[in-house]
């Protein structure tokens, strides 16, 4: 197996740098551009304040990983583009950054959107690159695909299937019929079948205009971190979607490669790393994106105690949480106070 990592900005290497050890193992890179709004934060600029310098550094890290061989996947994943969503104004923006890229800096192989409409786009000018649909669409099921199957000929699978195998099988011997691709996100800290999935996504694809803008006093927007203040709930990061490195072998034959998230974490190799070598003796936690080492502190999440049944026994439950103890015994095996 191999991987797509997320592109970080680094501030005392180049990100090129940062993963060269990995670099044999890496398949793709995806980045956003700067400036651009995407399903993270947009890089590059601050309340106005634009590092121009964060171009430059961008272009040179995507010549050499491109010179070694890597794919270059660019997103343009924003959860909305407001009133400019079925604009020529997009059209053109998305258009004049991929011709700069391909013509300057190194060729765009995949770009990976969350709207149709910029997947109408590439399929319109730009027919060499692929599209593929952003895990953050939420599309899981066949039907799903087929909708926008003349628009995409990609899809990361939603993630809160990640542990049913037998559906992803399904996915896969589908994909395979119709000449399509299939990836899974590996290590998303995200809360499964998140209710409040939408609203942070569009908060994110706003954030500029939200930053400019006096907050409410007493509102916490993030979902999940309201819900693990109560540590009866610490459960529920147990039942989420990530998937431990000694058990990704177990998606082999399914994905060839797979994402890790790795666009916010502090150290993005760390990450790769572990899922190379299949192996991690420290806080499950760190290795997610978003972690919640910081939601359970002083507690940790030993990766080294879970017990051998665990991939068996949560790619083979009925996913009724509700009604099912296996997690809170796991949780008791794998939940370790921090010696202070």
């Amino acid at each position: 197996m191999t991987f797509a990592v997320g592109y970080r900005p680094m501030e005392e290497t180049s990100f090129f740098d940062h993963v060269q050890s990995s670099i044999g193992h890496i398949a793709e890179l995806y980045f956003s551009w700067p400036g651009q709004s995407s399903g993270r934060a947009a890089i590059g600029a601050s309340h106005g304040y634009n590092y121009f310098a964060v171009q430059s550094i961008l272009e040179a890290d995507l010549r050499r990983f491109h010179q070694a061989g890597i794919s270059l996947d660019l997103l343009f994943n924003s959860n909305c583009y407001g009133d400019y969503a079925l604009s020529q104004h997009l059209e053109n923006q998305v258009g004049s950054i991929i011709e700069h890229l391909c013509e300057k800096v190194a060729p765009v192989a995949v770009v990976t959107t969350t709207s149709p409409a910029i997947a109408f786009v590439i399929k319109k000018h730009f027919p060499a690159v692929k599209t593929r649909a952003s895990v953050n669409m939420r599309i899981g099921t066949i039907k799903g695909m087929q909708y926008l199957a003349n628009l995409f000929d990609e899809y990361l699978v939603q993630r809160d299937y990640n542990r049913d195998l037998e559906h992803l099988a399904r996915l896969k011997a589908w994909a395979d019929s119709e000449g399509k691709k299939l990836q899974i996100l590996a290590n998303s800290g995200c809360m499964r079948f998140c209710s409040g999935q939408t609203f942070h996504d569009n908060l994110v694809a706003h954030g500029e205009a939200i930053d400019e803008i006096q907050r409410m006093d007493d509102f916490s927007a993030h979902t999940c971190w309201n819900y693990l203040k109560d540590q009866k709930n610490w459960v529920s990061i147990l039942q989420n979607t990530w998937i431990r490195p000694e058990d990704l072998h177990q998606y082999a034959a399914l994905f060839p490669v797979v994402k890790l998230a790795t666009r916010m974490h502090p150290f993005p190799n760390l990450v790769i790393q572990a899922y190379i070598n299949g192996v991690w003796r420290h806080n499950l936690l760190d290795l997610m994106e978003p972690g919640y080492s910081g939601a359970i502190y002083p507690y940790t999440f030993d990766n080294t105690k879970f017990p051998a049944d665990w991939f068996r026994q949560v790619t083979q439950c009925d996913k009724n949480c509700d009604t099912c103890a296996y997690c809170s015994h796991v949780l008791e095996q794998v939940l370790t106070k921090l010696d202070l």
